[in-house]
């Protein structure tokens, strides 16, 4: 050891030999050799080597701390980290060894080295580990190939063979050792004098565990690192180190990266430190109990704003503030509600807090304390729920969810539910005003314009529905049921949710009408989840309550007489007080016929699936048979009893799947009954006065027993394969003598005719003979129907014609005439529509003896003599026999249907019926039948499209909205295309008088096109401003062939108040269809053919039509709708809160692409939109129109987003820049003097006409000049303020004058200039062709692309 001393003061003293220039900037360093030395020396543990070695220093005038500057050199630059972290080992060691000097060997410099060879050493560490994954494979067969030469420095080479790894453990040795001596050489200094150490080994030391988890590849390493950094910290915390308040404050600060990590261990190491440690010394110390107070304020404050790294730091704090004093917590609640009404990052913090906050209480409403209307607890509730109505979308979705959370942890105590109750203003003992509120905030919600937000309502209202005691209300019920037709599928399942639990537990009354009306036709819906959920909801909640109700209300139990007055309405009392829940209500709304299909389809598929029961056919029968029984005990007549309406529905549709389950003796007995009660009844027959469609005369009973016998027969239809030979025959043949009689409802003779077709089917032993027994009756049906039609043609013909003989005609006793002529009417109009029904079961049946017949009714409206020499009387069934006239129509539908070469030549009469029929029944039932042969002649109706059409403006309401779902289904199956002038027509559906229509065009429109024709808006939007302006200035509408007639009928024409927002109402519909560069593209269109056109006098401005087209350019232009969506908030505003997103790589694509967008908007307003602007203004002010103040408001609309860009806009001419200005100024001025003195005007007015009495005047006078003189200030003021805006224009005009700009004449200011082809610009006013000629060449360029190339 006495040569290692030796050597080692010998380097040292060559090291301290007089400094060179370098030496004075950088201290020389250790060399390997003797640092190494120094480390045997070190570590011998012989005290009096170490004080020999310290003499023999001083004897040679190498100060201490000299050592430790050529240590900390080394630390600095060692030429590896080994080399580093050796050298910070002896620089610790030399502090620890006995008696040493610290105050003379410790140096800041030194020690900022020290931590500095740490940090490097880790760093170094990060990147071993990949290099060696890529050469480790590869390292042992190169140095085989090299025959395993070794040099002498293979050893320290750490990417190759086994070296590594052995290298690799001692810097891990070296690294605990170096961290162990750290922390007992805390006990020795105090850094109470050196803050900037501190807060180095501050930074150093919370840095690490964050630096080594990839280096350190085993937990225990991980372990041992921070329970070393823990030491550190807790020693750097002693007040020996400093005011113990700032040490505290910088552990924490620089602790706070690893507390708002995500889930990991360094994560858990910085939460254990302050929670377990900080803690603890803050009850000891004030100033550390201080900074752990704030550090959930200041960790708010650092918090990020990703979904995932803003939830883990709300779990951080959270765990923080449960280790906090109740004090504390208090004061950081309050903190935490103040951040509610902060930007829109602390709000969206803030809600997420407060729900951690109100959950991690043992009593967060104060049931237990009873100090429920004070406590602070109810304060973030009432932040939360107001929170749910915040600007921000993502706030006000996130406020819902975590308010639907709190409902739901709370909603099952009974002690917390009611106080919930109260906070929502919900239940008993609230005031109407408080629950209206929550009920707003509900349906204003449940129609928002965000999906996360909408679906968080929807889940809050499932929520809230068992807090409601009273009745629901109506309109958050209509919201819940549009819900159910959103576009998101979430949305969608939440709705259905939400409804489906409100019926729960509301099962009757408005509640089941808007679930019926709202959920079973989600069994159409693209998303099979939503078709399943939609099934197992309708058997829950209908067909499983009506299955109880009706094996519950037996027919027993009605045997004995019920004490009642005889009259109907107490038996509907009483049968609905048998069969409780509702059940009697539901087969009411279910066969309602918006509901039908999807009733059936429902049905139809759980019969698939074998869901359906045995046990609801039998309570079906039970309910019908308990209806009788309770009717006759009551002594009513039975001609008047009907079933529960709905009843012989849904057994008609369930009885195809349970045909065991239906007793044949039970449909027998009613169908005898049913047909008895008919024949028995004399009751008018329905088609006395002309047209059955349209008689209000007819009893209802005729109506019900009608619908009834229908679903009756489908049921034995369904049934009739269990029958036996016998009473099929039976049946077969009653039915036939039925049909023969002419004498039924309409819907009844469909039905007689399918059972009849379907026993034939089933009954007969082979397929040719069911076609053989088929044929034959319906051959019988035919030859009796044409001649009950003959009938009573000739009877009307012979009638006519003996009655034009007289003068005057006879009228003498016809009561008996008439009544038999209206009977044969009724069975004529019959026989038609039982041909109608034959035609469609037997296509090949012989029709030659009825179309003759029926071509005759068809084209009996034509009352011109065939020959001008005869005068024959000529009968005008359409007159005298409505029905019969449209039941012919009807049935030669049906014929043209089955027969191409029939429906050749009968098309044109169907169309020309159509444009000239006055009713509105036979026009419903022409369009019905033009969209059949549309699907199946597609080629014959494709030139009648247009003229189809025009029942789109037909005047009554249901041919309109027929004609449009029928149009819309064509549409939708590609049978008829968006040409000519049908996407005109079909926009006016958007602002139709009637609101059905609106809402199907809104849907069409909005979501249907919206995927199946995206740019049909875009490219249809420019020829849409001019037919609805009926405007034949542009070159696609001028073509039409249309006459005016049409043109108009189709047109919103006029510049009045009511037809221009009818036409914005179509504008913005079709805006909000394109994308962001389709808007961009729509905007360049707009100014190309409109405004420039108008400029040039392609459009006339002198016109009524030409003023509205340019007059709606202005406006949309201007519209928010045709504005690019701002970028601001985009990491609250996006795709966190939206599901249907494509994550963070669809959110910057987006953004690229709005910022592409941006720039094209730029650049499409300075070649495009100003110049245009300027020569129009220019026109418009020369012809003193009114349409130049809608051009200043839309151009200062325009710029007003793109103030910063306006010397951009108009980088060609700086005067020009100011004349715009000055022009905008001065319409500004103008219009506040204008608004001020009508308001001066109506002032004066108002009060002239309430001038009071005299003996009031006194004190009226007084109030009067006031506030006239008010009003007169205010103008006052308008008017000196736009002056002084203009003279400040003009000062800055001759600004420029002064520094030698020249400006031209005074005459020529309102006169902009626009930059020519060459970049000048006219001066003295003149005017020139080069506008012009910029115009035109901005017509010719192509705006459907951005290129520039």
């Amino acid at each position: 050891m006495e040569e290692t001393l030796s050597r080692i003061v010998t380097d040292l003293e060559e090291l301290h030999a007089p400094p060179t220039t370098s030496d004075l900037l950088q201290p020389p360093s250790v060399s390997e050799s003797t640092l190494s030395d120094l480390h045997r020396l070190v570590e011998a543990d012989e005290s009096e080597l170490l004080e020999r070695f310290f003499e023999e220093l001083a004897s040679k005038n190498l100060p201490l701390s000299f050592l430790a500057q050529c240590i900390g050199s080394t630390m600095n630059s060692g030429s590896t980290p080994r080399l580093s972290l050796l050298a910070s080992d002896v620089y610790l060691s030399l502090l620890l060894s006995p008696n040493a000097p610290v105050l003379s060997l410790f140096a800041p410099l030194s020690f900022a080295s020290l931590l500095h060879s740490i940090r490097k050493s880790v760093k170094s560490r990060q990147a071993i580990p990949q290099k060696d994954s890529r050469s480790s494979a590869s390292a042992p067969a190169k140095s085989k190939r090299k025959g395993g030469r070794r040099g002498p420095g293979s050893t320290n080479l750490c990417h190759i063979g086994t070296d590594y790894v052995e290298e690799s453990e001692v810097d891990e040795r070296l690294f605990f050792a170096v961290l162990e001596k750290l922390v007992l050489v805390m006990d020795l200094l105090h850094l109470d004098r050196f803050p900037d150490s501190l807060k180095s080994l501050v930074h150093t030391v919370a840095e690490l565990p964050l630096m080594v988890p990839d280096s350190f590849g085993n937990s225990r390493s991980f372990c041992k690192l921070t329970d070393l950094c823990s030491q550190l910290l807790r020693a750097l915390l002693r007040p020996e180190h400093g005011d113990q308040a700032n040490s505290a404050a910088e552990v924490l600060k620089f602790l706070s990266p690893s507390i708002l990590l995500a889930k990991s261990e360094v994560r858990m190491f910085a939460l254990s430190f302050v929670i377990n440690c900080m803690v603890d010394a803050g009850k000891e110390c004030e100033g550390v109990k201080k900074a752990i107070v704030n550090l959930p304020k200041y960790l708010v404050q650092k918090a990020p704003e990703k979904s995932e790294l803003r939830a883990s730091a709300v779990e951080s704090i959270m765990q923080i503030f449960r280790a906090l004093q109740y004090s504390d917590q208090v004061n950081f609640v309050e903190y935490v509600v103040k951040m509610t009404e902060g930007k829109s990052s602390f709000r969206l913090l803030a809600v997420d807090l407060i729900v951690q906050i109100v959950l991690s209480l043992k009593d967060p409403l104060g049931v237990q304390a009873n100090e429920v209307n004070d406590s602070w607890e109810l304060r973030c509730l009432q932040a939360l729920i107001k929170r749910c109505s915040d600007s921000n979308s993502a706030i006000r979705a996130r406020a819902l969810s975590n308010l639907v959370h709190l409902v739901g942890v709370y909603g099952n105590d009974d002690r917390s539910c009611k106080i919930l109750k109260e906070v929502l203003g919900i239940g008993d003992g609230v005031s109407q005003k408080t629950e209206a509120t929550i009920n707003n905030l509900l349906k204003i919600r449940c129609t928002d314009e965000k999906g996360a937000a909408r679906k968080a309502a929807l889940h809050l209202v499932t929520k809230l529905t068992s807090f409601f005691s009273g009745p629901f209300d109506g309109v958050l019920l209509k919201a819940m049921g549009m819900a159910c037709s959103d576009p998101l599928v979430s949305t969608r399942k939440a709705a259905v949710s939400a409804l489906s639990e409100a019926f729960r537990k509301f099962p009757d009354g408005i509640v089941a009408t808007e679930w019926l009306h709202s959920v079973p036709r989600l069994i159409s819906d693209n998303e099979s989840s939503i078709q399943e959920e939609c099934e197992n909801l309708f058997l829950e909640l209908v067909l499983e309550k009506i299955s109880r109700a009706g094996s519950a209300g037996s027919p027993h139990n009605c045997s004995a007489p019920y004490k009642s007055n005889g009259n109907e309405k107490d038996f509907d009392r009483q049968i609905d007080s048998l069969f409780p829940d509702g059940a009697l209500g539901l087969l009411r709304e279910i066969c309602n016929g918006e509901v039908v299909p999807w009733i059936k389809k429902i049905c139809k598929s759980l019969g698939k699936k074998n869901r359906l029961r045995p046990v609801l056919a039998a309570a079906l029968q039970n309910i019908i048979r308990a209806s009788e029984s309770l009717w006759l005990s009551q002594s009513l007549p039975i001609d008047k009893w009907t079933a529960p309406q709905g009843a012989w529905f849904l057994l008609s549709e369930v009885s195809a799947f349970l045909p065991d389950a239906v007793d044949w003796e039970f449909l027998h007995h009613h169908w005898q009954l049913l047909d008895e009660t008919r024949l028995g009844c004399e009751r008018k027959t329905p088609f006395t006065h002309g047209d059955w469609h349209e008689d209000d005369d007819a009893e209802p009973y005729s109506i019900t027993w009608a619908g009834d016998r229908v679903f009756l027969l489908q049921t034995m239809a369904n049934i009739s394969l269990e029958l036996s030979p016998g009473p099929a025959a039976d049946l077969a043949h009653n039915l036939l003598k039925r049909i023969e009689g002419f004498d039924m409802h309409p819907t009844e003779v469909n039905a007689h005719v399918k059972v009849l077709r379907t026993v034939c089917k089933q009954k007969a032993l082979s397929a040719g003979e069911a076609d053989t027994l088929i044929l034959r009756w319906v051959r019988q049906l035919l030859s009796k129907a044409t001649q009950a039609i003959e009938k009573y043609i000739s009877e009307n013909t012979q009638e006519n014609e003996e009655g034009n003989f007289f003068t005057p005609p006879r009228s003498g006793n016809r009561r008996s005439g008439i009544s038999m002529t209206s009977e044969l009417l009724s069975q004529a109009t019959i026989a038609a529509y039982t041909v109608g029904s034959l035609v469609i079961v037997c296509p090949s049946a012989d029709l030659s003896t009825v179309i003759p017949l029926l071509h005759k009714i068809i084209t009996s409206g034509d009352l011109q003599p065939k020959s001008k020499l005869l005068s024959a009387p000529q009968v005008s069934l359409k007159q005298i026999a409505v029905s019969l006239y449209i039941q012919g129509w009807l049935t030669m539908g049906k014929i043209c249907l089955v027969d191409g070469k029939i429906a050749k030549r009968y098309i044109p009469l169907f169309v020309q019926e159509l444009e000239k029929s006055d009713s509105a029944t036979l026009r419903n039932n022409l369009v019905v039948m033009m969209a059949d042969f549309c699907v199946r002649y597609t080629a014959l109706i494709d030139c009648h499209i247009a003229k189809i059409t025009r029942c789109l403006g037909d005047p009554c309401e249901i041919v309109r909205r027929q004609t449009f779902i029928l149009l819309s289904r064509l549409l939708q199956r590609d049978y008829v295309k968006w040409r000519g002038q049908l996407f005109f027509r079909f926009l006016l559906s958007l602002v139709d008088e009637s609101e059905k229509i609106r809402e199907l065009a809104d849907f069409l429109f909005g979501n249907i096109l919206r995927v199946k024709a995206p740019l049909l808006a875009y490219n249809s939007f420019v020829e849409a401003i001019f037919a609805l302006n009926d405007c034949r200035a542009h070159s696609g509408h001028c073509s039409s062939q249309s006459s005016q007639a049409e043109s108009r009928l189709f047109s919103i024409r006029g510049i009045d108040e009511i037809s221009r927002s009818k036409r914005m109402r179509i504008y913005t519909s079709l805006l909000k269809q394109m994308a962001p560069e389709h808007l961009l593209a729509t905007f360049a269109k707009i100014c190309a053919e409109i405004l420039a056109a108008a400029s040039d006098g392609m459009l006339s401005i002198e016109d009524t039509t030409g003023q509205s087209v340019l007059q709606d350019a202005f406006q949309i232009l201007a519209c928010k709708e045709i504005r690019l969506p701002t970028s601001r908030n985009s990491t609250l505003e996006s795709p966190e809160m939206d599901e249907e997103s494509n994550g963070s790589g669809g959110t910057s694509a987006a953004a690229a692409k709005g910022r592409a967008i941006s720039q094209s908007v730029r650049k499409s307003l300075i070649q495009n939109t100003i110049p245009i602007f300027i020569e129009l203004k220019r026109l418009l002010e020369s012809k003193n129109s009114p349409l130049t103040g809608c051009l200043m408001d839309c151009l200062r609309l325009l710029l007003k987003d793109y103030k910063n860009e306006i010397d951009d806009i108009l980088v060609a001419d700086k005067q020009l820049q100011r004349e715009l200005l000055y022009d905008m100024q001065k319409y500004e001025s103008a219009k506040a003097r204008s608004e001020a003195a009508e308001a001066v005007a109506a002032m004066e007015k108002s009060v002239n006409n309430h001038t009071p009495q005299a003996s009031n005047a006194p004190s009226g006078v007084p109030c009067q000049k006031k506030s006239s003189n008010e009003l007169r200030s205010n103008s006052r003021v308008a008017s000196a303020g736009a002056d002084a805006a203009a003279e400040a224009t003009a000062r800055s005009v001759l600004r420029e004058v002064s520094r030698g700009t020249s400006t031209p004449p005074l005459s020529s200011l309102k006169v902009p200039k626009v930059r020519s082809c060459h970049g000048a610009t006219g001066s003295g006013g003149a005017p020139s062709n080069r506008p012009k000629e910029v115009l035109e060449s901005l017509r010719r360029q192509p705006f459907g692309s951005d290129d520039e190339n």
